[in-house]
């Protein structure tokens, strides 16, 4: 069995475990075996954006871990996001690797839709009786990728969520500045390393489809 490395992010009231070569597999925890283990309880529903990009599924059963690198997080890290660049992030990526992040990334894309589709326009109250419903969630999701595409010099106004062609454009605009920036691990000015904005892309994309897969009642969409 082929063991997964991922690194360790740790703020002071949270540690995000994050798979180094399969961006948006990346759990929150309160303590390192916690997060571990929160990423290994995901490994099935990340199994489907594998499968959706055509890739091997065979290392989101039943995995393991190698522990690669331990990161200092923030107050962003603890406020739930993993803002950590990892060495690894820094690597240029062979065309092949790269076109495999960027399917990676599309693959969380095409998921998100299609829970999206899915849900009802109304989701359950988180526990303090707050959060977004789904339209809310998919417009909060496109503003974000819009403010992540400009660390990639990717520069778009942010689409309307029922507005297919404008989210089409940003997306292969983004996919197509990963292609050319991962092959030499280009960064520009206050820029993110293309690894690790493939990463945080495709994280938060997932992060807001498996919330609106849970609060909206739904199956979790797992690997066929």
């Amino acid at each position: 069995m082929v063991s997964t490395k991922v690194y360790l992010e740790a703020g002071s009231k949270r540690v995000f475990a994050c798979a180094l070569d399969w961006p948006g597999w990346c759990r929150p925890g309160r303590t390192e075996d916690e997060a571990l283990s929160r990423l290994a309880e995901y490994a099935p529903r990340y199994a489907a954006v594998t499968a959706a990009a055509g890739l091997d599924v065979s290392e989101m059963s039943a995995p393991t871990f190698e522990v690669v690198e331990r990161l200092d997080g923030s107050a962003t890290t603890d406020f739930g996001a993993p803002v950590a660049v990892a060495n690894a992030d820094r690597e240029p990526a062979r065309d092949s690797e790269a076109e495999r992040l960027v399917a990676l990334v599309a693959a969380a894309w095409a998921v998100l839709d299609d829970v999206a589709a899915r849900a009802p326009e109304s989701l359950a109250k988180g526990p303090r009786g707050g959060g977004r419903d789904r339209d809310g969630m998919m417009q909060h999701v496109l503003g974000a990728e819009t403010a992540y595409a400009r660390k990639l010099a990717v520069r778009h106004s942010e689409p309307a969520f029922e507005d297919r062609p404008a989210i089409g454009a940003l997306r292969y605009a983004i996919e197509q500045a990963l292609r050319e920036r991962l092959p030499a691990a280009t960064v520009t000015g206050s820029g993110w390393p293309p690894r690790y904005a493939a990463r945080r892309i495709a994280w938060h994309v997932l992060d807001h489809a498996w919330e609106i897969e849970d609060r909206g009642g739904l199956t979790p969409r797992m690997a066929p």
